[in-house]
Parts: structure tokens; sequence; C-alpha cells
């Protein structure tokens, strides 16, 4: 049976989907077991981190498989293994660690255990860690400093049937009346402060399942092509960028979007399945590692901002998913601190544009073309996370394209750091002005040298802007299956209002990551260019004006985020994207192959 989502408001979005039945989690809160110092957040070497003598250090709970599976890299990578029980702590206590924990108990255990990580220096080794290691912190810390971080994240109820296979009876903080799952959940917290790269594992995943995830994930990591400009060839050195540059820049030179260079990160139909029970903010941390390297942000630090960003919104569920009728379900996206839509990305960018420039003295002012919902959460988002007085935003609007209720939030906004100005023209024009601007030399050349100033954006032209949108477009999938609409794997169409090709690109990435989105329905109002082009083709500017119509949002001619989307589904052939922009700037018209999109 066949469920349509359908969105019936500008903050809305709407899903189809196919028959029900879900599992049901059921999330039990995790018990302190003894006194233990939590760890902070935790801060490492790049050149180690990427250094020819680097350990590759495996994390996770007792009976994750660390042994084997260390076993199993150190022979795919050429590497030696240590194993910290077998290889390190029985030879220096010449006792078995069973024995060791009998001895001295628990909190003394975690002591002497922590003492001797510290004395271990090794290094171009694959380590399995104890599952205790890492409830130690100037031990974690100093073993972290050494390589790679790997947490193998596996399901708790596959743990527990691998300990009692194993007839594990004895581990720290173990005792009468405290069952092994609470002791499980109590450690997660260690191991969620202490890794460099989540592995994701699947219910029952083998561990030729698990070392490939492994491999795959120590690749990624490697992988420092960073992003590039749709326009341009990826070889070009211009291009080679990192995610804290491109949130800088938000334009690329040439005019391009800035888009990854080694494509899109996907997860596994039983990877996602692990995400069904997690909240909105968890489900964020896991998708947002899966596109950025933690060389450019530590996954500490994006869950600070994660948790920081929702916490302003007025729902617990942050997007919540409701039912409209029969099979049409609605994504609620307006929860946030403005009330638009927008707010879902806006309260996590201002973060990323903080980080990004935290070391530097520059100046920065953000330019935003607004067709309405961007500037008030734009505004909102930089006021509350901008820093310090480096920062400053200027937004254009159309004085008569935006309702009254927009114009006031806008210019209500605290702070010297803000700029508003009504525009005579439409979304259109302010866009492109801004586009110009950024590609004026003269003036970016006089502005840096003259006041210190460099130009960047917050519109979804800036990576930074549109990445957060891929988690609610993901989210609401999980959520569909949490509500026992569908199961994991059912496919399902997906209905949003689309004028810039943001909000849309979004779900356009989440289905590359691995969602079964079957259908993207685009819907428009008057100004239906975008709907145009996909039924035919063709995006033709010729002899054709913008309409103000009750959905300013979309009110929207030159989409940006399209370019994005060409950019993808051409295979990354940036000369071919190239093409027709230049095409629509000379003569406001290109044509695509309708089976090419």
């Amino acid at each position: 049976m066949m469920f349509t989502f359908r969105i019936a408001a500008r903050h809305s979005i709407a899903v189809a989907v196919v028959k029900s039945k879900t599992h049901k989690v059921t999330a039990i809160n995790a018990r302190f077991l003894f006194g233990v110092t939590v760890q902070g957040p935790r801060t490492f070497s790049i050149d180690v981190k990427y250094g020819k003598d680097r350990n590759v250090i495996l994390m996770g709970c007792p009976g994750a498989g660390k042994t084997t599976l260390g076993r199993m890299i150190a022979k795919s990578l050429s590497m030696p293994v240590v194993d910290i029980d077998d290889d390190h702590l029985e030879p220096s206590w010449k006792t078995t660690v069973g024995n060791k924990l009998s001895e001295v108990g628990p909190e003394r255990f975690l002591q002497l255990e922590g003492e001797a990580l510290l004395q271990f220096n090794r290094h171009k080794t694959v380590i399995s860690l104890t599952g205790s290691n890492p409830m130690h912190q100037e031990a974690m810390e100093h073993i972290s400093k050494s390589g790679i971080v790997v947490f193998l994240d596996v399901p708790l109820q596959d743990i527990l049937n691998r300990l009692e296979r194993m007839k594990v009876d004895r581990i720290v903080g173990q005792r009468p009346g405290v069952s092994m799952a609470d002791i499980l959940k109590y450690r997660q917290q260690f191991y969620e402060k202490s890794y460099d790269i989540r592995v994701i594992c699947a219910e029952n995943d083998s561990l030729e399942s698990i070392a490939d995830k492994i491999m795959k994930a120590l690749e990624r990591f490697d992988d420092r092509q960073g992003y590039v400009s749709s326009r341009n060839s990826k070889n070009a050195e211009s291009d080679q960028m990192n995610l804290n540059q491109v949130i800088r820049k938000g334009l690329a030179g040439d005019g391009g979007l800035y888009v990854p260079a080694s494509g899109i990160p996907h997860l596994q139909t039983t990877q996602w399945n692990r995400l069904i029970s997690c909240s909105y903010q968890e489900r964020a941390l896991r998708i947002l590692e899966q596109w950025i390297n933690p060389t450019d942000l530590s996954h500490s630090n994006l869950k600070s901002m994660i948790d920081s960003a929702y916490d302003s919104f007025n729902c617990n569920k942050v997007v919540p998913m409701v039912h409209l009728e029969r099979n049409q379900y609605l994504l609620e996206l307006f929860h946030g601190p403005t009330a638009s839509f927008k707010d879902a990305a806006l309260q996590l960018m201002p973060q990323f544009f903080r980080e990004a420039v935290k070391c530097e003295s520059t100046r920065y002012l953000i330019l935003v073309a607004t067709s309405g919902d961007t500037g008030s959460a734009v505004l909102d988002g930089f006021s509350r996370y901008s820093g310090d007085s480096n920062q400053s935003v200027m937004v254009l609007f159309p004085e008569d394209g935006v309702s009254e209720i927009q114009k006031v939030q806008m210019r209500a906004t605290p702070g010297d750091n803000a700029h508003v100005v009504g525009v005579r023209g439409d979304f259109d024009f302010c866009q492109t002005a801004i586009k110009k601007i950024f590609n004026d030399v003269t003036l970016i050349s006089h502005l840096r040298e003259n006041y210190n100033v460099k130009l960047t954006a917050a519109n979804s032209i800036n990576w930074g802007r549109l990445l957060p949108q891929v988690v609610y477009h993901a989210s609401a999938y999980l959520d569909l299956v949490n509500q026992n609409v569908i199961s994991v794997g059912d496919p399902i169409d997906i209905c949003i209002p689309t004028g810039n090709f943001g909000n849309i690109q979004g779900a356009v990435y989440a289905k590359a990551m691995g969602i079964p989105i079957r259908r993207f329905i685009c819907a428009s109002n008057n100004n239906n260019i975008l709907t145009t082009f996909l039924n035919t083709g063709i995006y033709d500017l010729r002899n054709r004006s913008l309409h103000q119509t009750i959905s300013p949002a979309i009110d929207i001619l030159k989409s940006s985020n399209l370019e994005r989307f060409l950019h993808l589904v051409t295979g990354g052939d940036s000369r071919t994207v190239c093409q027709y922009y230049k095409s629509l700037e000379t003569q406001k018209y290109f044509e695509v192959s309708p089976e090419d999109i």
C-alpha cells in the first residue's frame, strides 16, 4: 500500500511511503556504578594523525571484537598488532587481568590499568584497547595522541550476546544487583568522548563486515581532497579547500558552489537501522560525522554545536513528523526561534563559521540575500553564536517581496553587528547583486587592504548552510520507521516547496547517503521555472519575470543550488556545469537532456 507525504505550508515537508511495521527500541537510562571523573573534550595533533608512524587504536565495549579485529586490520595494513590486555597488562602484571581485578577491586584496577597504559609507547601499530581504558582520562589522552582512535559502535544486544557466549562474568564495575547491560550503558559516555572515527556497526554484523567498515573509515579519514568548485577541475590547485576554508569563503572564486571532492558518504540500510531509536541530536551527530573530517571539526566540538543549536527549539523532537491524512505526513520545520524552516540549518551554521574563523584577526562581513525566511534566521543565529564583534551580517531583502512580520523580525534583531537593507527589486536582484560583489576583485581587494574585511555568505550557497538540511530529511524517514508507518528499506516519495533548490538538494544528498527516497516532488508557485526544468531539461529565463505570490520564500527564478544538483547528476563533470552557467549568464538559457536529470 502506498502512502504519500504532502507538504501544505511553507515550513513543512512531505514524503510518500509504503506499508508499515517497525521495531520499537526503548531507551534505558545509564546508571552511575561508582565515581569516575568524566573526561572533557580532547585535542590531537593533526601531524600525528596523518603521520607515517601513527597508530590505529580500536576502542569499544568488552565483546566488541577488538582483539580479533585488531589482527584483521593489522594484516590489511601490514602493521604489527598489540592487544593491551594480552600483550601489555598481563606481561607487566605477571598475572591475568581477571586475577588482578579480583585482587585489587574495580576502582584500584582502573587506576593501575591507566598507569600501565601511560607507560605504553608504540608507533605504527594497531592497538586493541581494553573495554575500560577510556575510563581513565589521563591514559586515554596519552594513547590517543599517538594515532587515530576508532570507536566500534556495536549494538548493545550484540555485545550482551557475545559476552554470554564467551561466559564473561567479571568486568570492571560488575557486582551483585548491577546488570551487564547497566555497566555497558554507563561506559558508553566514555567511548563517546574519546574517538576520532565512529564506525556504526549493524545488528549481527560479522567481524569481516566490521573490518571492512573500519578500513573504509580510515580511507575517508586520510582523504584530504576536501572541497572543489562545481565549475572547476578537481585537479585545480585553487580548488583544494578544507571545511573551514569553504565555510569562510562561501562562494568559490570562479562563481561556482563548493561540493565534496570525494563524493557522497553512504550508510548501509542496516546502519540506518541503528539510528531509528536515536534522538534528533544523536542522528545529526552520526550523519554529519560521515561528511565532516574530524581534522576539520572534532566530534566533541560538533556534538556541542548540535546540542546548542537545537536546544533553542520549542519541541523536544526538534522537527516532529505528524500525520496529515491517509498516507500523507508532514515534517514540521517551524519550531525554531524564528519559526522559519531555515532555523534547522541556521542555528548550526553560525557555529561552524565561528569555529572556522576563531584563529583569524580578519573581520568578516556576511552577506545574505533573502526572500523572507533566511534573513531573520541568519540574524538570530549569528546574534547568538557570532562570538565577537569581528563578524557582521548584512541582509538584503526585496522591500515589497516579504511579509510584514518578516520585516519586523529582521529589523528588530538586537546588536550592532546586524544590518538590514530593503531593496527596490526582487529576490533574484538581491542574490545576483551579492554574487557580483563576490566576483568584484577590486572591491574585495579594497575591503581587505583598507579595512581588513573579508566577505562571505550565509545563504545555502554556503556549504555549511546546506549540510545541516541533509539531517532532517534523513531523520524524517527514520521517524516514519519509528512510528511503525514503514519498515527500514521501504521507499518514500517526498514533496518540497522549492525556490533556490537548497531544501530539496538536502533531500537529494540524503538519498545519495542511502535513504530510500523513490521520487522527489518539486512543489512550486507561479514562478515555476524549476518545475519546467525538471520536466523538460530546459532552463529558460528569457521573457520570464518574477511574480509576487503569497509564498515569497519560493519567489525565485535564479536557483543557486540547482548547480550542485547538476554537478551530482553529471558525475562531477565540472566542465559541463561551467558551460551551463556561462550560457545562463550570457544567453539566459541552457538545456540538459531530460534523461540526465
